[in-house]
């Protein structure tokens, strides 16, 4: 895919990734953390592009345990900018209750925990050109890529077909359909175009000083 990021000239589109924020928020929050992220991350240089403000309202909307207090109890208190994403469960075995025994990963660093087998000569290739986003490249094929199972596949019972996951079954379902959020911008809300937006999102989490680096690494140069 054309991403914005690639390349050693790379950076982060702002409106792409605020996109991604809210398909996150709205839509994949309520099965997937992303625990190594704070919501101050948000308002940081290379970011989305938030606010200080916007970024503190933002973790307000979330609550968090916290304590003990001078009673030695804990204590449930709005969210701060210093907290990282609130988990939509306490814990692994809730999470699997939840979803039928399967564990939604973390989003924090899935866009580079995830790759492909690109094979010689690519991979010679990939050296020259810089090409580091076959993460986020699977992730955006991966939320577009449910179909119906081809005629007299054998599709186990709970799970859905999908072409680019390993094994073509997945346990989840495809989270995305057409207008799903309305997104701030006016952008029209495809599956097409929520899934690049996500993605980026996902490759910010991941390498939210993507940008940095790549200006180091020029200089060193």
């Amino acid at each position: 895919q054309e991403w914005s990021f690639s390349g050693i000239f790379g950076t982060y589109d702002n409106a792409q990734l605020q996109r991604g924020f809210q398909v996150y928020k709205e839509v994949c929050s309520s099965c997937h953390s992303m625990s190594y992220v704070y919501y101050r991350n948000l308002a940081e240089e290379g970011g989305p592009g938030f606010s200080p403000e916007e970024a503190k309202a933002i973790a307000a909307e979330y609550t968090v345990i916290d304590g003990p207090d001078e009673y030695g109890e804990m204590f449930e208190r709005p969210a701060k900018p210093s907290d990282a994403f609130v988990s939509p469960y306490q814990n692994v075995n809730e999470a699997r209750a939840s979803n039928g025994g399967a564990y939604p990963p973390d989003f924090s660093v899935l866009a580079k925990a995830r790759s492909t087998l690109r094979g010689f000569p690519w991979w010679f290739v990939d050296l020259f050109t810089g090409y580091q986003e076959q993460g986020v490249d699977y992730i955006y094929a991966l939320l577009n890529g449910y179909t119906e199972a081809p005629e007299g596949y054998d599709l186990q019972p709970g799970m859905y077909y999908n072409e680019y996951y390993p094994g073509n079954q997945i346990a989840m379902v495809s989270p995305l359909s057409d207008e799903i959020v309305e997104y701030a911008d006016g952008t029209t809300a495809s599956v097409d175009q929520m899934a690049k937006d996500v993605s980026a999102f996902m490759m910010w989490a991941a390498e939210p000083k993507l940008e940095q680096r790549k200006k180091m690494g020029f200089k060193v140069y």
